[in-house]
């Protein structure tokens, strides 16, 4: 059974019935004797209620794996379909079986297959951002030379750098890989460049053929906005996923949502996610609390039956003077995207250094 742990914003009485009514709206969504046999199949179950403090309970509903039929977006809509349109349904806890987790996306390459990538078998990865929309093609691609010459793992598009007049998507992915590699010539360096895909879903093959044919091996992606099933597509392609945040700050509400590490972890890893980027604490989302972070690495990176751990990516304002107080945090299996604070600097390429320079020490 996929079992999914709800927390009600409710007295005891409308708790019972609000954890009935999830569970049968979640599944069948029809009134009790629609459809009998169906719903003795697969109505959802309540396998627990419990106090979860002040006027709140914590409800366990236990659902069928049919009804994922092994499509994420079903998965998406399965957890919190519905019942996101009532009040004080906040969503803690996704656990799914090994047969449900083998049907799924899942990272293709995961964690071990960005530090394949980037040539780092130990050491924390580095990644940051060619900004800010509204730079034309050619200073974006000056600004991939200069984070290649210095030696960061991965320099991908901002996620508002789309295909706008300045910087078109096709002629901005073949002048920023070139880039990439005529540095990486220079330096023997080996620096990937993931450009943004995101966009009209009619056009995405065409996007992903184009970053095939400049030679990128992975893409940035905003994952909600651009549609969860997007990961697989994209990894079915060979190339690395990092997904983006943007947009699910909407669910993160005190007492209505999802939990941060069941999107962005769990939700976002089984998407087919190999990299997630998510809001660090102290950055300029000061809301977000390192305990929060560390929650969300531990679900990304944790056993999982057969799924590839995938790698947390704190962002949104990373100090580069603070990345050895992150590492001690988080760990080394985590990639660093700093991007804001190098891009303050009079020197770009040495300030990029000094935080490859960091890194490198943590390599065994």
């Amino acid at each position: 059974m996929l079992r999914v742990t709800y927390v009600l914003a409710a007295a005891g009485a409308d708790a019972e019935r609000t954890a009935r009514f999830i569970a049968r709206e979640q599944s069948v969504e029809v009134p009790e004797g629609t459809a009998p046999e169906v719903e003795a199949r697969l109505v959802g179950r309540v396998e627990r209620l419990e106090p979860a403090g002040a006027g709140a309970w914590r409800a366990l509903i236990a659902y069928e794996p049919e009804l994922v039929g092994g499509d994420v977006t079903q998965l998406f809509n399965l957890v919190f379909g519905n019942v996101s349109l009532l009040s004080g349904v906040r969503v803690v806890d996704v656990a799914l079986p090994d047969a449900l987790l083998a049907q799924l996306p899942g990272p293709r390459f995961g964690l071990a297959g960005l530090r394949a990538a980037c040539g780092a078998s130990t050491r924390p990865l580095f990644c940051t951002a060619a900004k800010p929309v509204g730079l034309d093609v050619a200073a974006l691609a000056r600004q991939c030379y200069r984070f290649a010459r210095a030696g960061a793992d991965i320099v991908k598009d901002d996620h508002n750098v789309a295909d706008q007049p300045p910087a078109r998507f096709a002629e901005r992915v073949q002048r920023c890989q070139e880039a990439v590699a005529r540095a990486n010539a220079e330096t023997r360096g080996g620096t990937l460049y993931f450009p943004n895909v995101s966009g009209p879903i009619s056009d995405l093959a065409a996007r992903l053929d184009a970053v095939a044919r400049a030679g990128c091996r992975g893409v940035l992606v905003n994952l909600l906005p651009q549609g969860v099933d997007a990961a697989r597509t994209i990894g079915a392609r060979g190339l690395m996923v990092l997904a983006h945040p943007t947009m699910t700050g909407a669910f993160f509400g005190a007492d209505h949502g999802v939990a941060p590490d069941v999107l962005l972890g769990t939700l976002f890893r089984m998407a087919g996610a190999d990299g997630v980027i998510y809001v660090n604490a102290g950055g300029r989302f000061a809301t977000w609390t390192v305990e929060q972070c560390q929650a969300i690495n531990r679900s990304l990176r944790a056993p999982l039956g057969g799924v590839r751990p995938a790698c947390p990516v704190p962002g949104g304002g990373v100090a580069a003077t603070r990345v050895p107080y992150w590492v001690e945090q988080y760990g080394a299996d985590t990639m660093f995207l700093i991007g804001a604070s190098l891009l303050r600097e009079p020197d770009v390429e040495a300030a990029t250094r000094r935080v490859v320079e960091m890194l490198r020490r943590y390599e065994a």
